[in-house]
């Protein structure tokens, strides 16, 4: 594989056609040498590669330098497939459909949060359930989860959840349209019926952060983001809904690729027609499932808010930004000269149009980003770019090297406070399983995708 990939300059590889067969067009990888040191093995360049070869695709299979091995697409993955002549591949979504990032903002000093931070936490701790669990949300009748998966954070709006300037600064307004929860199974739907508001397990976390530093002074005051003061990421997805809308989808796709004569070279990159029956089908309910995400998101920020107003009742919590980083959108795009409508894929990987924030978070003990997009991603990644730091080391692998006493102790000489449903599992988010997050904002910043606005420190987690 490493005689194909060519470096073009500090920022970007060209992996050329002719390194599996039958890809249709070059990769483009986003990586600066620490980042391209950091590549132990193929495994996610050879999914680049195979991803290369899939009906439909346009100009290249990108990897963001977040790129590791995923199910099919590798992590940090995009991919953009003509709508009349390519496909819609679920692998190229993932499991955890539109997980994604909401940013809340504040003018509470964090010399302020200091004092009562040791209350806070354990109360924020009890009022979003964390972890693996099967419930423990807002319990939701079939009318009303019908209501969700169609029209998102409208329904927790009227409900008195959050408020519409909420919506507002959240992609897509908070509702992806063309929804259709009639193909979402109920299987599907008795998994997600009592998770709405729940953070779920893994890499998922409430995080209590401060405003470090200002790199872009007119985009911060843009945004709202006040050196030295408070702010609220939470990072999470659509929990068993989600989940199991991919797998409906996979089983449906591998069966219906035969019918429309498509052959890949895993059959984790299984996919269909974006036209086709089953491939709006699955749209519909991969949007339905983003919905239910993105509400997700707004719920457990109203309850947080609602934390937070116990201790600070005069200086409230503002929704920056909601975007997800695991999605597939009809965009319309301009390539090689005429205007296309595209089925774009970013799996681990983040919407850049110009403007607009890019929210990055970083590994539990590092810092996060804000960015906005570029005029220069909307030309040569379809407004595409990072959504986090990246592993380097599997979960199982960072569980042998890193204990949860010790992370926790190594946390709080950093100044980290650190809650978590499950401390055995603490360590398969270790900071030292993730590549270094500023590297990789770094190079996406070099490429010209997104440039940085501030740098958000971390104080305390909640993790499931």
């Amino acid at each position: 594989m490493k005689k194909f990939l060519e470096r073009i300059d500090g920022t970007r590889l060209l992996l050329h056609p002719g390194a599996v067969p039958g890809m249709r067009v070059p990769g483009m990888i986003f990586a600066d040498e620490y980042i391209a040191s950091l590549r132990e093995d193929d495994n996610a360049i050879l999914q680049v590669a195979h991803v290369a070869t899939l009906p439909g695709i346009v100009g290249y299979s990108f990897a963001m330098p977040d790129i590791h091995w995923g199910y099919g697409f590798p992590i940090g993955g995009v991919a953009a497939f003509d709508a009349e002549e390519g496909i819609i591949s679920p692998g190229g979504v993932g499991y955890d459909i539109s997980c994604g990032v909401r940013l809340l903002a504040s003018s509470i000093a964090a010399k302020d949060l200091g004092r009562v931070v040791d209350k806070l936490l354990p109360a924020l701790f009890s009022a979003v359930p964390s972890g693996a669990v099967s419930g423990g949300g807002k319990p939701l009748s079939p009318k009303d989860l019908d209501q969700v998966l169609e029209g998102g954070v409208a329904w927790a709006v009227k409900h008195g959840f959050g408020t519409e300037g909420d919506g507002e600064h959240t992609e897509e307004g908070g509702c992806l349209k063309g929804a259709l929860p009639g193909e979402v199974s109920e299987r599907a739907k008795d998994r997600g019926r009592t998770q709405l508001g729940t953070l779920g397990s893994g890499n998922h976390f409430v995080e209590i952060q401060m405003v470090d530093e200002i790199y872009s002074e007119k985009d911060a005051a843009r945004l709202g983001l006040i050196p030295g003061c408070v702010a609220v990421m939470i990072h999470c997805g659509s929990r068993g809904l989600g989940h199991q809308v991919c797998d409906d989808a996979l089983k449906i796709m591998r069966r219906a690729m035969g019918h429309y004569g498509i052959d890949v070279p895993d059959r984790q990159l299984c996919g269909v027609p974006v036209s086709s029956e089953e491939g709006q089908r699955y749209m519909g309910a991969m949007r339905a499932a983003a919905n239910f995400a993105m509400t997700n998101r707004h719920v457990i920020a109203d309850a947080v808010r609602r934390v937070f107003k116990a201790f600070f009742p005069r200086e409230p919590l503002y929704t920056v930004w909601d975007v997800s980083h695991n999605l597939a959108h009809l965009e319309t795009h301009r390539w090689e000269g005429r205007k296309r409508t595209l089925c774009v894929h970013r799996k681990g990987a983040t919407r850049a149009f110009a403007g607009l924030p890019v929210l990055i978070p970083g590994s539990m003990g590092t810092a996060s980003y804000v960015l906005v997009g570029t005029p220069q991603a909307e030309e040569s990644t379809f407004a595409s770019t990072c959504h986090g730091a990246g592993r380097t080391m599997s979960r199982t692998e960072a569980l042998k090297r890193t204990g949860a006493k010790d992370l926790l102790r190594s946390l709080a000489k950093r100044g980290v406070s650190v809650m978590a449903e499950n401390l055995h599992t603490l360590g398969e988010e270790a900071p030292e399983a993730y590549k270094d997050v500023s590297h990789v904002v770094d190079v996406v910043q070099g490429a010209g995708l997104s440039l940085k606005v501030a740098r958000l420190r971390p104080v305390a987690v909640i993790k499931g």
